[in-house]
């Protein structure tokens, strides 16, 4: 059996020569390190009181951040470089202080574990332990030689910076687009606190793709006024809908020419029926309704408007939008005091609710908490409840009619002319 042994051979004078160089190039290590920390951990309050003070260390350290791709190539040259000395260094220390006495592994032991944990500690971990905790003293004392370092070592740092970006650039042309499926996976995976957080994220992960057709108020449930009405016409109509904006049409609603604003009607509540109500009128703000939501806030912000007129191909009224059902998209259901919680739909008991029959598939979802994976194998192109049952018997829908969605059932109780006005929805425990 072969023994490992080692033995100190006696020292030299030059020897503390090397171990004098060692100790330099680990505190040149160190600093190198604390200053990386210490540059990337200063904090918008530290900048500010830096530009205040306005010293020559201040100015440089300012300018060292101002390109920061500069800096850290600068940093990592000069740590690298100072670290494989010091290495080196280390290895002669060593032959000349040991003899392994040919045994290979001691000395791959030694070299190897020894000398890195020494790097490690004095000239890493420590050193950045320190950067961290005290930025602004160490940025501002590695200031001057970091600058020094930063115009020799610039040709390489050069190269450095156009191979990395080219790199980047390769890498970026490859990286594959995050799909919208794929994010709604990771909601789903999220730790989120709340049900009602979940909701707001899905809200805003479809906000992108949801169309004006799908939000609006739909042209059978739009309030608006005749251009011919009177004076106390429109004060009674402002009064019993309780809306802020109302549509103006001559002759029919396809033909809207303006929108009544109610608080521009108040001030004249009070005046005759000669009072020329129409000169209150602003001009409407027509959208197409396959417009993405997204893009029609964008408009509204810009154009300081909150109010919009939904329109098809053909130029024909199909309802109407504002800045509120936009919102609700994410937020959920805005209610005020002009929106009763019981406006489109009534609680029977925990499991039995009244929809009318216009009321939107998302609310309706939101209301039995239930996914709108559920029926969007059903829903066609349907956006309520009605078109839902509609979509679903492919033909008219007559009072009494029942269907069934996995553990749900609908019942239509009332309809007039062809339209749905209750349904009856009942969950199953």
């Amino acid at each position: 059996m072969n023994i490992l042994v080692i033995s100190f051979l006696t020292p030299s004078l030059s020897i503390l020569w090397w171990i004098l160089l060692l100790v330099l190039f680990l505190a040149m290590s160190a600093s190198v390190s604390a200053s990386e920390s210490a540059f990337f951990s200063l904090r918008p309050v530290d900048l500010e009181n830096l530009k205040r003070r306005g010293d020559t260390a201040s100015q440089k350290v300012l300018a060292l951040l101002d390109k920061q791709d500069y800096l850290l190539s600068t940093i990592l040259i000069v740590n690298n470089l100072v670290n494989i000395a010091a290495v080196m260094i280390s290895n002669n220390i060593i032959n000349m202080t040991i003899s392994f006495n040919d045994s290979q592994v001691m000395e791959f032991l030694v070299k190897t574990v020894v000398v890195t944990f020494i790097l490690l500690l004095f000239g890493e971990i420590v050193p950045k332990i320190i950067g961290t905790e005290k930025p602004v003293s160490v940025s501002l004392f590695m200031a001057r030689p970091l600058m020094a370092a930063k115009h020799f070592f610039k040709p390489f740092s050069v190269i450095l910076i156009n191979s990395s970006s080219h790199l980047s650039e390769l890498a970026a042309s490859r990286r594959q687009a995050v799909s919208i499926d794929e994010l709604s996976e990771a909601v789903d995976i999220t730790d989120v606190e709340t049900a009602e957080d979940r909701k707001m994220l899905n809200g805003i992960l479809n906000f992108v793709g949801t169309e004006v057709s799908e939000i609006m108020r739909h042209r059978v449930d739009v309030v608006a006024l005749d251009s011919e009405a009177t004076h106390d016409e429109v004060v009674k109509t402002l009064v019993e809908s309780g809306f802020s904006r109302i549509p103006v049409y001559k002759e029919k609603l396809d033909e809207i020419i303006g929108v009544l604003y109610a608080k521009d009607m108040i001030a004249h509540i009070d005046e005759g029926a000669d009072f020329d109500w129409l000169s209150l009128l602003r001009k409407p703000y027509f959208v197409p309704e396959h417009k993405k939501i997204n893009d029609l806030l964008a408009e509204f912000q810009s154009k300081h408007i909150h109010f919009a007129i939904v329109v098809d191909e053909y130029g024909s009224t199909q309802g109407i939008v504002s800045l509120e059902d936009i919102l609700e998209e994410v937020v959920g259901e805005i209610s005020d005091e002009s929106d009763p919680e019981s406006d489109n739909y009534k609680k029977i008991d925990d499991n039995t609710y009244d929809f009318d029959g216009k009321t939107s598939l998302s609310d309706f979802c939101r209301v039995m908490e239930i996914d709108e994976e559920i029926i969007d194998k059903m829903r066609g192109q349907a956006e309520s409840l009605a078109g839902l049952l509609l979509e679903m018997k492919h033909d008219f829908v007559k009072e009494g009619d029942i269907f069934t969605i996995e553990n749900l059932t609908f019942k239509v109780l009332s309809q007039s002319s062809h339209r749905i006005e209750t349904v009856r929805v009942t969950r199953k425990k």
